[in-house]
């Protein structure tokens, strides 16, 4: 099978699908698939930015990706849309939570947990199209407003804790004890990073009183802020922890780029479950290199050089293949499938070549 990273993350999308859903939803159910195993179909829709269709055709013409997923035969695109639209959002978020379990292992360590929020798009039109109809309309044109999506990140582990979206319009500040709160159910949080746009004393009280964490957010330049906690931010600022903040910039950088920018979708409820799949299948996405670096990476060192495994053959080709350690961008970002174009010629040259 050419999409050699396809088939780790089907297999670990489906474990983790497995511990959040019951097999069937009634016992009146057809019994043809079960809930786990489209919940893992619209997480590889998620990964490789597929449509309904396009995850139909994907299915029926690859069988060793049906048989990661224990698919008895192709699930209609109707059957995934449906189940999309009774799939519940709490469902996603004990999905995430179980990717965090899992990421984290024994570590009882408090993280540094950093948020933010960035615009999802409802289609694949770009700004640029956009621009081109406005001047050739001679005026602007009416737009669909964008999905903002909320995300509360490891900065150490670079892992998504918690997350939610919602339509753009509107102040971020209110949802952040929220977030935090599911956040603290995975792991203990030890320092809060946040930008300007979620200052607020009630903010820092919460944070420190509530979760026992130290509060990094700088105060509006709006004068001398009300509050102990604000005038302190804005007096003695940490500048030095606080750049660990930007790390939050590169997990929404990876996610556009590796997975996608957008949440397609007609309907609000629908855009939203696309942007929770889509951190999920993030998770996902870290969760399978963790799991293939430990399963299939080996190699051996021969008068102190070191020697590629796949060289030497000392594993299967399969394993090796399905490691997906194939370049040094297979644990950066998300190795794309054959029949989408290349984002890079260069850093896909030359695979065979890489040692570890």
């Amino acid at each position: 099978m050419a999409e050699v990273g396809l088939l780790p993350f089907a297999r670990v999308a489906l474990q983790v699908a497995t511990q959040v859903l019951p097999p069937y939803r009634t016992r009146f159910s057809k019994h043809q698939f079960t809930q786990p195993q489209l919940l893992a179909v619209l997480c590889l829709m998620r990964y490789e930015d597929w449509t309904f269709r396009e995850a139909e055709v994907r299915l029926r013409e690859h069988q060793e990706l049906r048989a990661a997923l224990h698919l008895p035969a192709v699930p209609d695109y109707t059957t995934l849309y449906r189940f999309l639209r009774r799939l519940e959002d709490d469902t996603v978020d004990r999905g995430l939570q179980e990717t965090v379990r899992r990421l984290r292992g024994r570590r009882s360590r408090p993280v540094s947990a950093a948020i933010d929020g960035t615009g999802l798009s409802d289609t694949s039109v770009s700004t640029f199209f956009h621009r081109r109809l406005e001047q050739h309309a001679h005026g602007p044109r009416p737009r669909r407003p964008w999905l903002k999506w909320l995300i509360v990140a490891d900065v150490q582990q670079q892992i998504l804790l918690a997350q939610r979206a919602r339509q753009a319009r509107g102040c971020d500040v209110r949802s952040l004890p929220g977030l935090l709160d599911v956040a603290a159910r995975g792991a203990p949080i030890g320092m809060v990073l946040a930008d300007a746009e979620f200052d607020s004393e009630a903010n820092h009280e919460h944070i420190r009183q509530r979760l026992g964490a130290k509060s990094i957010i700088p105060a509006r330049r709006r004068g001398v802020p009300n509050g102990t906690i604000r005038n302190q931010m804005f007096r003695a600022f940490p500048k030095k922890p606080y750049r660990q903040r930007a790390k939050i910039e590169s997990i929404f950088s990876a996610v556009k780029r590796k997975l996608s920018s957008r949440a397609p979708g007609r309907s609000l409820a629908t855009q939203i479950r696309q942007a929770l799949l889509l951190g999920l299948a993030y998770n996902i996405y870290r969760l399978r290199h963790r799991s293939a670096q430990r399963g299939c990476q080996q190699s051996l060192t021969l008068a102190g050089r070191i020697i590629s495994v796949a060289a030497k053959g000392v594993m299967g080709t399969d394993c090796w293949q399905e490691s997906n350690g194939l370049g040094w961008e297979g644990f950066e970002g998300v190795g794309r499938t054959t029949w989408r174009a290349p984002m890079g010629g260069k850093a896909r040259k030359n695979r065979a070549d890489y040692t570890i």
